[in-house]
């Protein structure tokens, strides 16, 4: 590929314009994973602003998943591969760094994982149902051993596991997204020392292998409302769940 050619910067927000042109052509496909960007002097010359400034936009551009930075000889800033996971981590932040309520937050589980369950439904395949199902194995025998920490962790698991058997790249970024607020939500209640969950993630699980998306559904939102409700009234102790 021929070098990108940038424009010099007239702004005084440089360090805005410079991200923004970038953001830009991998947009337009002028840039795309694993090219190489100029080097900071030369970068610094086209926008016409100090290396210091390029330094800072590609340091932002790291944080947010679109480059890469690597030392050496054969260093530098590199477009980055698309990560899911970076993807759900921003998105995650936004949502714990917004207002919401417990209730909010369950209203947005309940369409979401409604529509995950049916279309998993559908598209699964014989792996996914055995991950879906190794994944209640190991909550059961961590349950069996006392572990409520590790179970929590396997619990939340099994809706990412689910959003993966979509087949849908949006739909699993935007459950790790939401799990990851249920996680936050789940340190600050406390791990719950009852098997209510795997009694319904087993009548969920024989649901799934007979493809029968409505009562899928249903044990799904059950489940889910009951866990609102528990948390809502601090059914866990030392819960410290928002109202």
């Amino acid at each position: 590929m021929t070098d990108p050619v940038f424009e010099p910067v007239r702004s005084q927000r440089a360090f805005d314009v410079i991200i923004g042109q970038i953001r830009a052509m991998l947009r337009s496909g002028e840039l795309r994973p694993g090219d190489r960007l100029p080097s900071e002097r030369a970068l610094s010359e086209q926008f016409q602003v100090s290396r210091n400034t390029v330094r800072e936009a590609l340091r932002m551009l790291e944080i947010s998943g679109l480059i890469t930075l690597r030392k050496g000889a054969t260093g530098g800033a590199f477009i980055a591969k698309p990560d899911p996971g970076v993807l759900a981590n921003g998105l995650s932040d936004a949502i714990q760094l917004t207002a919401i309520s417990l209730s909010d937050l369950t209203e947005a589980r309940l369409w979401v994982e409604s529509m995950i369950v049916r279309v998993a439904c559908e598209r699964m395949t014989e792996e996914h149902l055995q991950a879906l199902h190794d994944n209640v194995e190991q909550a059961g025998k961590l349950s069996a051993q006392g572990d409520w920490e590790r179970k929590a962790v396997v619990h939340i698991e099994f809706h990412n596991l689910l959003a993966q058997a979509t087949g849908n790249p949006i739909l699993s970024i935007l459950m790790r997204s939401l799990t990851e607020v249920v996680r936050e939500i789940g340190i600050a209640a406390g791990p719950a020392t009852d098997d209510v969950t795997l009694r319904s993630r087993a009548r969920l699980l024989g649901h799934l292998r007979r493809r029968d998306a409505d009562q899928a559904v249903a044990e799904m939102e059950h489940h889910l409302r009951r866990l609102h409700e528990m948390w809502l009234t601090g059914a866990y102790e030392g819960s410290r769940t928002p109202r």
